[in-house]
């Protein structure tokens, strides 16, 4: 009988120890590990418990009906499958297959194969459908412990790589943060370096992003969408920089000549962020390109209308415009808010996009503008260019 051989084996041998992790030469605490066994006979299943119970592990469990081996297995979460391959109604290649699909591809969880069927087509079906060990009955305790003991601590050793793996990960998502955040900044700073000539505040990029993302929110776009907007709407006047100070800061009204050189500002931008590899850049681009496109297909630079404007750049329109009519410029004075809101309510349908103006209008923007505005609207040079 198998208990008969495992006993008179145990007697012969050296019994094993379990060792506490971490000291030298030991292996992982034995009580830590989880082993399940499935084997029809119950003889069978009493003698290799007891053993194993001698050796130190005692998060053990077993059935002598294969069907439970799956139940048993999402409920136990064991790190080792102790599993014979001859049993009636359901036999070990069946048990393997049904546990295939619960085991995920990158964890290592062991199948050792108890078998009395030694032939060679066996044991390379059994390998095939994921045993990582084969013994044929009946074993040699020793070996069969010795066994037990290598494969888990394989799996121990897989999940300390696992963990380390995590671990690299999270550093590289928080070095990559890191990175996204430095070309945050310098982005943040090339947008002030293009308003510091006709802002000396250096808060219109930032009123312009706040305001767009709480728009966009608005409008149904996701947090993620509203936040990637929120960054790159202050890229929207990069191309100022390539406009001379003569022109940009001109306290009264552009000659034609002078508007087209104004103009050429949405190319410039567009132009200084073409390549971009990061959908920022890109979305930095078509704001910087399309920002003075005009519903009606008046704008420039390209004249486009409607739906053909990205939507993106229909939101910063809005946004820019109501916080440059809103706030001193060097060649005229803010208007007060109510003027500004009734000014985007007539250009509905003109100059902005009508579904934009009225998500605009049923928010409440009067943070982002300064607490009383004066009434002038005798120069408007390029209130909203």
């Amino acid at each position: 009988m198998l208990e008969e051989r495992m006993s008179l084996t145990t007697a012969n041998s050296r019994p094993l120890t379990a060792h506490p992790a971490g000291e030298a030469g030991g292996t992982p605490v034995a009580r830590a590990n989880r082993i399940l066994i499935i084997d029809d006979e119950e003889a069978n299943l009493r003698a290799l418990t007891r053993i194993l119970a001698r050796e130190g592990f005692t998060e053990l469990r077993s059935s002598s009906d294969p069907h439970l081996a799956l139940p048993l297995f999402l409920e136990f979460q064991p790190d080792l499958v102790v599993l014979d391959l001859r049993m009636p109604g359901l036999d070990g290649f069946g048990v393997m297959g049904q546990l295939a699909p619960v085991i995920p591809h990158s964890t290592y969880l062991p199948v050792l194969v108890l078998s009395a069927d030694s032939s060679l087509a066996a044991k390379q079906r059994a390998l095939r459908m994921g045993a990582k060990d084969i013994l044929t009955k009946p074993f040699d305790v020793t070996e069969v412990v010795l066994r037990i003991r290598n494969l888990l601590e394989t799996r121990r050793l897989h999940l300390l790589l696992e963990e380390h793996n995590h671990l690299l990960e999270a550093k590289v998502v928080e070095r990559t943060r890191e990175l996204d955040d430095a070309q945050i900044e310098m982005l943040q700073r090339l947008a002030a370096a293009a308003e510091v000539r006709d802002d000396e505040t250096g808060q219109h990029t930032q009123r312009v992003g706040e305001m767009t993302g709480r728009l966009a929110r608005a409008m149904g776009w996701s947090e993620d969408e509203s936040e990637l907007i929120r960054r790159a709407a202050p890229l929207h006047d990069l191309g100022k920089i390539g406009v001379p100070d003569g022109v940009l800061m001109k306290a009264g009204k552009l000659t034609a000549e002078e508007f087209e050189i104004i103009k050429t500002h949405t190319t410039i931008g567009a132009r200084i962020l073409r390549g971009g590899r990061s959908e920022l850049v890109q979305l930095a681009e078509r704001i910087a390109l399309g920002h003075h496109e005009k519903w009606d297909g008046s704008g420039y630079p390209n004249g486009l209308s409607g739906e053909a404007i990205p939507l993106e750049a229909r939101l910063v329109s809005i946004v820019d415009v109501f916080d440059a009519l809103a706030h001193d410029r060097p060649y005229r004075k803010g208007w007060p808010v109510a003027e500004v809101l009734a000014r985007i309510a007539e250009q509905s349908g003109r100059h902005f996009d009508p579904r934009v103006v009225e998500v605009f209008l049923s928010q409440d923007w009067r943070g982002f503008a300064p607490p009383q505005g004066i009434t002038n609207h005798s120069a408007s040079s390029s209130a909203a260019a």
